[in-house]
């Protein structure tokens, strides 16, 4: 008999309001962020990375069921007060649509569907609900942005072990030369996607098998330290397996599946000795009552649940039409886009050949490029302009870098800025150098560059700040047109490229970005 009385409980008074309460407001919430819903199930579907994003919606069902003994002893009553985060988080994922930002919009949206259920039955029903809750945040596809310091960090070791073992190891960045090969460390041996699967079983692990929360978190630490050390291992080994079979093992696509298999069996290792330490279950079906003074709180009113309900709807409903009203204010034509003059250069002429290396912008709304001889070298300006910006055609994305990854022409040696003085203002840029041909051979070519943003007049290197300034401008109504301004000059390290190449940026930045403004006030 008392196994059924939860069950009663759950269809009773006030939980009767309560669930289609919750229901209506989730159903506006997928209905309405429906395009940042299906934005993310596309790059679980596109992306090995974030494959395992497939299994989390499932895993939270589950989870929750487990627990449905105890929520149904409790008496879910709304929070009014949770519907300000709510309109935080749903004001947020509007600057982050507006901006094109995908981590800002997918991650406030499964804010909302969290926040949803502490606003509507309580914060006792979604701190027994907490794990569930926060595990869907593992439904977000983020990490890339570890991207690049993780592939720098596997390379060290990689190059660091394999000249322990003995071999001689020359390095070019990311490149690495043996006497048996050319090795190179790629974003799918970044070891992100390792970090994240382990992370998110390891995160599951613990909080089915232990009940102490310092276990737990000493647990989801080691998940995430070992798939990192064990990526170091996996590179080296793969390495370490080229050179001492000729390239004959551990290349191609054996390279991806001796990865997989030495991942799988560290993953393994730690579930049998984490299980080594597991504490007893806890009775799902027993809830911690605190002391009531003063009796019994009054039960919430099925109005008080309607009301809440139709208060989130409206709240997370005005943020989708402001966006929308932006994103279809009328068109404007593409920038007529040139490059002008530069007082004390000289231009030099195109001869109907491409030139050696461009920056990589994607989705411009116009690109421009000129080269100039000054002070007997010759410095190459390229601009890439964005007006309207959105998703896949915005100036601050991943997309647009120094160079694509499949590039084989040039490598991109070492990244960094500095500061140059435009008019008396110290101004910072974005530096890299770049080599061309095949790494460790004779004559290579050499490129030193700058990179700056031009954002309403002003300059900036730093990407957040670049996305939020042309939001802030949009929706004050000065239009988010932005450029890239890119410069670079050829010559050895040590011959004075670096220093010509700031003084020519000095003394002809301002000139460069007066025509970017009259590509902007242009009808």
């Amino acid at each position: 008999m008392s196994a059924v009385l939860p069950a009663v409980r759950m269809v009773s008074t006030p939980w009767r309001s309560a669930l289609p309460a919750l229901g209506l407001v989730l159903a506006a919430l997928l209905w309405l962020y429906r395009d940042t819903g299906l934005a993310m199930v596309a790059i679980w579907n596109r992306s090995e990375t974030f494959a395992h994003a497939f299994l989390v919606p499932p895993l939270v069902l589950w989870l929750v069921w487990r627990l449905r003994h105890r929520v149904a002893e409790l008496t879910p009553r709304p929070q009014p007060w949770v519907l300000l985060p709510m309109a935080a988080a749903a004001g947020l994922w509007m600057l982050g649509d507006l901006a094109g930002v995908n981590s800002v919009t997918q991650l406030m949206f499964t804010a909302l569907l969290v926040l949803a259920v502490p606003a509507v039955l309580g914060l006792r029903v979604a701190g027994v609900l907490a794990f569930p809750l926060g595990f869907l945040f593992f439904m977000v596809p983020i990490g890339d942005f570890l991207l690049g310091v993780m592939m720098e960090a596997t390379a060290d070791f990689t190059v660091a072990a394999v000249a322990f073992s003995g071999v001689p190891v020359y390095r070019e960045g990311l490149q690495f030369v043996i006497p048996t090969g050319t090795w190179s460390v790629v974003e799918a041996c970044s070891g992100v996607r390792y970090l994240i699967a382990s992370f998110m079983v390891g995160t599951l692990f613990a909080y089915l098998n232990y009940t102490s929360t310092r276990r737990r978190l000493i647990f989801c630490a080691v998940s995430i330290a070992l798939p990192v050390v064990a990526n170091w291992l996996r590179a080296y080994m793969i390495v370490m397996l080229g050179h001492l079979s000729g390239n004959k093992l551990a290349v191609g696509v054996d390279h991806l599946i001796y990865g997989w298999v030495f991942f799988g069996v560290v993953i393994a290792i730690m579930f049998m000795i984490g299980a080594r330490w597991s504490e007893p279950a806890a009775d799902l079906r027993a809830v911690a009552r605190p002391a009531r003074v003063g009796g019994t709180p009054p039960t919430a009113s099925q109005t008080q649940f309607w009301a809440v309900s139709a208060l989130a709807v409206l709240l997370v409903a005005l943020p989708q039409g402001a966006a929308w009203r932006l994103e279809h204010e009328a068109p404007r034509p593409a920038p007529t886009l040139t490059l002008p003059d530069l007082a004390g250069t000289e231009p030099v002429e195109a001869i109907g050949t491409p030139m050696a290396y461009e920056p990589v912008f994607v989705g411009a709304s116009a690109l421009a490029s000129r080269q100039y001889r000054s002070g007997g070298r010759v410095v190459t300006v390229h601009l890439a302009y964005y007006r309207q910006q959105h998703y896949g055609h915005k100036l601050v994305s991943s997309e647009n870098t120094w160079l694509r990854s499949d590039n084989t022409t040039w490598s991109l040696r070492s990244t960094g800025q500095t500061v140059v003085d435009v008019q008396g203002r110290p101004t910072a840029l974005r530096t890299a150098e770049l080599l061309g041909g095949a790494i460790g051979g004779a004559a290579r070519s050499r490129l030193e560059l700058r990179q700056v943003y031009w954002i309403g007049g002003a300059y900036t290197v730093s990407n957040p700040w670049a996305a939020l300034s042309t939001v802030l401008r949009r929706l004050t109504g000065q239009g988010d047109d932005a450029a890239a301004i890119t410069v670079h000059v050829e010559g050895e390290a040590g011959s004075g490229t670096a220093a010509a190449l700031d003084n020519f940026i000095g003394a002809h930045l301002p000139a460069i970005a007066e025509r970017l403004a009259t590509a902007r006030d242009a009808r």
